[in-house]
Formats: structure tokens, C-alpha cells, sequence
């Protein structure tokens, strides 16, 4: 039987990737199983109960709370090392000398201070807590800067008067939750390493973005700039004004073709973007979108992040590559081994965008998919036995008082060995995404739980794709390989990942050779 520690500190905020490399040290003391630190939000406390740290050790904490806790052979190993943590967290050290996610001394802490050092600077990034994120943006649009809002959990409200106000300045507030964005060749964010090139990217979604550029990008053309305005910008209470400013901004800039990226947007918010496009080039993915648009002369509409892509090539006259050679061999092979018992699809995914995606190209092919962020109305959680199943982590429930699973990708370690010990699982489908901000080799970081589970004889097989470029601080190429040597299937796209899935699961090895 092995032993538990806990400390609950009551009204304790501590920055996520702190706890995160807190949390690191713990899992790697003599003697833990398993250890974790966290806010004590429901779905962090689901998280610890399903890790097995009983409920009489988590008495009436709220979300404002900081719970450590480990699992340990012996109960003196757990106290050893949830002591350790407290008194990193306490001195400052849940963070290495020279990290730079941590403010050098002397750096300027204040807006002002740092336009004093650099006056010269037009764009703020705001990466606070939601409560004062306005402020601070508030701030930097009154002294003519473009902002990009990291921060989420803004106010409806809020987002509308700060768009207000940076409109009426010809500035973009980029956001809220905007996680991506290339301005001028600097990655802003998260973000991938692209050639420069004729395409400007503007996206109401942070990961559909980076899959556009990269996917174009591994293509062979290039990217001018990915312009970020937070997913409820196409909300009729927003009206798409970030998204139309954005697809007008820099207009003297070279690109032959503007690509917009959006999940479900408003279908009056969408007439109006298209009625301002002017005959411009353009393609536009709105995902799950169903509607009837009229596209008008010179657009293009998509249903995928692969077929936006794969339009922007016929738009610039390149030839579109084969993504499909090779995948029904895999799929067939895969489900040789499966059990009639193993059906469903379980995605767990880290990038939005690629989680709705991923439903958009699953649901005509295997029916309901159940999902933290439903594609339906009656399709959300909790899901039945035996339920296809696809949760976006990087949602707001999961990530308030944890790091946000790009970062840390053993966020999803728990989901992912969970859904590979259900019986009824047939396919673990995974996004490993790459560039700035994301974990330094998330591929390695996965790896051992994707061997764990393809390495059962009647297990299910387990499909990713990998979002980036060889470019990337973590070079593509790289984490394929490693993700392939761990028995995992890597496909070219998101969507097309999706479809394979699809096809091991149903047993329909040809489905991978339709259109996602």
C-alpha cells in the first residue's frame, strides 16, 4: 500500500510553470509515484482523486487553494517530497537560474518602465492573470500600441471595449487567448519557424494557425505574417472587427493570398468578412461551419485545415503533395490485432483547433463524438461506456492553476493511460505540437507512455501528428522518429491523422484515401 501526503495552502497562487517544474522535481525523488502540484480547481481535484489521493486529503479546498501532493511507497518519502517543493516555491527556486520565462533582475516591471528602456516598441504583450489582463491592455492601447492578449478568462464585455478602443486607434488587439502570431519574422508566443513568403494568415484559432503555416511551409512555400484575434472574435457579440481590421492591416505588405482560420464562426459575422474582401485571394477554413455560404469571386471555402492548405497551393499554382501514400497499410496492419471489443477513438489533444478538426473529419464516419467542446448539442461530457471521445486540455478547465499541456506535455499523461487501459479503446489519437513556447521535446516526453500502450499484444494503436518544422527549436523530423520508435503512427495532418484513426477503428483501411 503506498502512502500519501498532502498540504492544501489556502488563497496560494503560484505561476503554472513554476508548479510544473515543481512538480518535475517531486516525480523525480526517491521512492514517488507519483506527485503533483496544482490549484485546486474541480477538474485538478478529479484529477488528483483519479490518482488516488483520497478525498478525506482534500478538505473543502476551492480554486483559489495551492494542493502538492505525492504518492509514495512509504508515507515518509510523500512528506519528503512535498516538503522539498513548499520550500522551492517558498525561496523562489521552482525555477532555474537564467530561465527565460523569468524576469532577469533589473528587468522593468511596469509598462512604463519598459517603454522607457524601449521606446521604440509597437506592440504589448499581456500574459497576467484574467482579473487584471484588461487593465493592462487597457494601458497599452492608450499609449498606441498593438497588444497581443494572451491572457484568457476576459470578460465578454471586456473584450468588446478593448476592440472598441484599439479600432478607433487603427490598432489590433490580438486576443483574448490569442496564442499565435508572426509579426515582421518575430514569432510571437507560441509559434513555428516558417519561411517568409506570399500568404498572411489570419486566424480566429491559435493551433489551426500554426497548422496552416507549417503544413505550407513543409510544402514548399512560405508565410508573411499570422495575425492571432482570439476565437471569440467571429462571435456575433464581437462581430469579427479584429479579424476584418487584421485582414486590412499592412495592405502595402507582398502577399498573394490571405488564408483565414476560424472554428465555428458566426454566419453573420462571416457574410460580413466576405463582403469586405474586396476580389482579394482568399481562402477561408471555418470549421465546422454549417451554413450554405456564397462564396464570392476569388475565395475559396474549406471544411479542413488540410484542404485550406491544400487550396493556397492551387491559388499560387504549386502542386499539392500526395498525404495519403503508405497510411492504408498502417491502418490495415493496426487493426489486425484489435480485439472486436476495441471500437472507440479517444483523442486527447492539446491544440483546440486540431481537437475540433479532428471531430469535424471523425463524426460522418463513426457517428457521435463526445467532447469538452461538442461539435452538438447533446454531445458533451460526461460520455457513455464506450463513447469515441476527443478533450481539448488546453481548455480553461484544465489549464487555471496548471500548465497548459503544449508546455507540459505529461498534462495529458493521466488521459492518455486511462484511455489505453479501456477495453473499448481502439485509437489513442494525440497532437504533439512544436515551436516557441511549446515543451522543449514533447515527443521524448510522450514516448514512454506511447510504448506502454502499443506494446500490448490486443492493445489499441495509437495515432499522432506532429505540428511543426524541421525549423522548429525541436526539429520535426526528430520527434517523428522518436514518436515512430515508440510503436506510434504519425500522420502528415491533423485531419488526416483523424482519418486514419477512423479507419482502424471502423476496420475501413481505404477510408484513408478519401478527403479528410
Amino acid at each position: 500500500m503506498s502512502g500519501s501526503y498532502v498540504e492544501v495552502l489556502r488563497d496560494t497562487y503560484v505561476d503554472s510553470v513554476v508548479l510544473m517544474r515543481v512538480s518535475r522535481t517531486m516525480q523525480g525523488a526517491a521512492g514517488v509515484n507519483w506527485a503533483n502540484a496544482l490549484m485546486a480547481t474541480p477538474a485538478n481535484l478529479d484529477l488528483l482523486r483519479d490518482a488516488g489521493v483520497p478525498d478525506d486529503e482534500l478538505p473543502h479546498a476551492t480554486s483559489n487553494d495551492l494542493i502538492v501532493a505525492a504518492l509514495a511507497d512509504q508515507a515518509e518519502d510523500a512528506q519528503r517530497a512535498v516538503s522539498d517543493a513548499l520550500a522551492g516555491i517558498g525561496s523562489g527556486s521552482g525555477s532555474p537560474p537564467g530561465d527565460p520565462l523569468v524576469p532577469a533582475a533589473g528587468s522593468p516591471r511596469t509598462l512604463d518602465a519598459a517603454l522607457e528602456r524601449l521606446p521604440e516598441a509597437n506592440i504589448a504583450i499581456v500574459s497576467v492573470p484574467g482579473p487584471y489582463a484588461t487593465l493592462e491592455a487597457r494601458r497599452a492601447i492608450a499609449h498606441g500600441l498593438h497588444v497581443l492578449l494572451f491572457s484568457d478568462n476576459i470578460p465578454l464585455e471586456d473584450e468588446v471595449a478593448l476592440k472598441s478602443a484599439a479600432a478607433a486607434r487603427g490598432l489590433l488587439l490580438m486576443g483574448p487567448g490569442a496564442g499565435t502570431a508572426v509579426i515582421g519574422g518575430a514569432a510571437l508566443a507560441f509559434a513555428n519557424m516558417v519561411r517568409p513568403g506570399p500568404v498572411r494568415v489570419v486566424a480566429a484559432a491559435g493551433t489551426g494557425a500554426q497548422e496552416v503555416m507549417t503544413l505550407l511551409h513543409r510544402w514548399g512555400t512560405g508565410i508573411s505574417d499570422v495575425i492571432g484575434v482570439g476565437g471569440r472574435d467571429v462571435t456575433q457579440p464581437v462581430g469579427g472587427r479584429m479579424l476584418q481590421a487584421a485582414i486590412g492591416a499592412s495592405s502595402a505588405r507582398d502577399h498573394a493570398v490571405t488564408l483565414i482560420v476560424s472554428k465555428p464562426p458566426d454566419p453573420q459575422v462571416v457574410r460580413s468578412v466576405l463582403g469586405g474582401l474586396d476580389g482579394r485571394t482568399t481562402v477561408c477554413a471555418f470549421l465546422g461551419l454549417d451554413d450554405d455560404i456564397s462564396a464570392p469571386q476569388g475565395v475559396s471555402i474549406a471544411r479542413t485545415l488540410e484542404e485550406a492548405a491544400l487550396l493556397t497551393l492551387d491559388a499560387l499554382g504549386r502542386d499539392r503533395p500526395d498525404l495519403s501514400a503508405g497510411l492504408a497499410k498502417e491502418a490495415e496492419e493496426a487493426t489486425s490485432s484489435l480485439p472486436p471489443s476495441r471500437r472507440a477513438v479517444r483523442g486527447v489533444f492539446s491544440g483546440g483547433t486540431l481537437c475540433y478538426e479532428s471531430m469535424v473529419v471523425l463524426a460522418p464516419r463513426l457517428g457521435e463524438i463526445r467532447s469538452n467542446t461538442p461539435l452538438r448539442a447533446g454531445w458533451g461530457l460526461p460520455a457513455p461506456d464506450g463513447a469515441h471521445v476527443c478533450l481539448d486540455l488546453g481548455e480553461e478547465e484544465y489549464t487555471r492553476g496548471r500548465p497548459h499541456p503544449m508546455i507540459d506535455p505529461l498534462a495529458r499523461e493521466e488521459r492518455m493511460r486511462r484511455d489505453g487501459d479501456d477495453p473499448t479503446t481502439a485509437v489513442v489519437l494525440l497532437d504533439v505540437v512544436l515551436g516557441h513556447g511549446a515543451h522543449d521535446d514533447p515527443a521524448g516526453t510522450l514516448a514512454p507512455i506511447v510504448a506502454d500502450i502499443t506494446r500490448r499484444a490486443d492493445g489499441p494503436a495509437v495515432v499522432a501528428h506532429v505540428l511543426g518544422t524541421d525549423e522548429d527549436p525541436q526539429p520535426r523530423w526528430r520527434q517523428v522518429e522518436v514518436l515512430r520508435e515508440a510503436g506510434c503512427l504519425v500522420a502528415p495532418s491533423a485531419a488526416r491523422a483523424a482519418l486514419l484513426a477512423a479507419a482502424i477503428a471502423s476496420r475501413r483501411p481505404l477510408l484513408v484515401e478519401e478527403s479528410p
